[in-house]
């Protein structure tokens, strides 16, 4: 899909505030509500919009421990990533999985309760996992930055 100028700008404040109605999109972007509700709607159907969430804060929600686990496999065969990724995604506390090039086969951010559910998790549902060689993990002192999304020009 080619994004002009108007999808992009629709694009840049929807990240900024997903809640922000059609009308005061389509004032922002220069448009009257019903063609920007088509391009926003387009924007969905093509997959480029993946959905809407409401951005929560972990610590005030129980969760303020935020650990990223780097793990390695002793096999990288596709059905050895794959039986990793079904099984890291039955684990709710694992809110991200990144596949890396190189040494590390994959990265994780997950977040606990506390250190001692956090270390409980590791070694029931990471280092025992099927086909794991190795977990490094290192816990997180502070978030200079989070920003959700991606730079849009």
């Amino acid at each position: 899909m080619a994004l002009d100028k108007i999808d992009r700008e629709i694009l840049s404040l929807l990240q900024e505030d997903g809640r922000m109605t059609n009308v005061d999109l389509a004032d922002r972007v220069g448009l009257t509500a019903p063609p920007c509700l088509r391009r926003v709607r387009a924007l969905e159907q093509a997959g480029v919009i993946r959905g809407y969430h409401a951005d929560c804060d972990p610590a005030k929600l129980g969760y303020p421990i935020t650990v990223f686990a780097m793990v390695s496999l002793r096999s990288q065969a596709e059905q050895d990533l794959a039986q990793f990724e079904e099984h890291i995604a039955t684990i709710p506390e694992v809110r991200e999985c990144h596949m890396l090039n190189g040494e590390i086969d994959f990265i994780l951010k997950i977040v606990a309760p506390n250190l001692e559910s956090f270390q409980r998790l590791l070694t029931t549902q990471l280092t025992a996992a099927p086909n794991v060689a190795s977990v490094k993990s290192s816990l997180t002192i502070r978030t200079a930055k989070a920003q959700t999304g991606v730079p849009i020009a």
